[in-house]
């Protein structure tokens, strides 16, 4: 089942206004992946390490690990919805083990398949259906995972292609293909980055585009 994808941040529910519940042990589970989720993240900004931002999602495949900052999202909320599994893909061996290290500290590892390889390849293996894809890595490689992945999608599932501001000239094969296929429409966010300072997500629901007006 598809769910909204914030592709800005996620949402975190705070406590309510007054007195603090006791802390339960899957209160303090959490706060133990939050701390895994607050380094990484620091690591990503500090190693110019691109990362989505906080998300949420329920099922995905993930191109793109990096560090996993993305993934401790997705994982985190994947376990306390019990349900559900994160596979997630990273071309880089050392990264995918750092990611996998990350995953593990977290408490989060049951929750997250970590696949090294590159995505064009290693997404013939997955199976669907997939509710939700995020693909974020080299520009070049959006359109053919998107082609080999597009029979493996659930019926309005979501799409979340990133870098499409400062990317989408290498990746103008897949915008095309988005764009005049099904619903998909780009959000802008800024960035502060030493080449750019606005990115863009391109959101993307699986089912054809709906008719304008006459």
């Amino acid at each position: 089942m598809s769910i909204p994808f914030c592709v800005a941040c996620l949402i975190v529910a705070g406590g309510a206004a007054g007195a603090e519940p006791a802390e339960t042990n899957a209160e303090a589970e959490d706060q133990g992946a939050q701390v895994v989720i607050d380094e990484v993240e620091k690591a990503c900004l500090e190693r110019t390490v691109c990362m989505i931002g906080r998300a949420k999602a329920e099922r995905l495949v993930e191109c793109g690990t990096a560090l996993g900052y993305s993934g401790l999202w997705i994982a985190r909320e994947l376990k306390a919805a019990g349900e559900g599994k994160l596979i997630t893909i990273e071309i880089d061996p050392d990264r995918a083990k750092e990611a996998e290290a990350n995953f593990r500290r977290a408490g989060l590892e049951q929750c997250v398949t970590v696949k090294v390889g590159d995505a064009r390849k290693v997404v013939e293996q997955i199976e669907g259906p997939i509710d939700l894809l995020f693909v974020d890595c080299g520009y070049s490689t959006y359109y053919p995972i998107l082609v080999k992945l597009e029979k493996k999608l659930s019926k309005g599932a979501v799409v979340v292609a990133d870098n499409v501001g400062i990317g989408a000239g290498g990746m103008d094969d897949y915008l095309k293909l988005v764009r005049s296929k099904y619903q998909s429409r780009t959000e802008w966010f800024e960035v502060k980055l030493p080449w750019a300072e606005r990115d863009a997500m391109e959101v993307t629901i699986m089912s054809p585009p709906q008719p304008g007006p006459p």
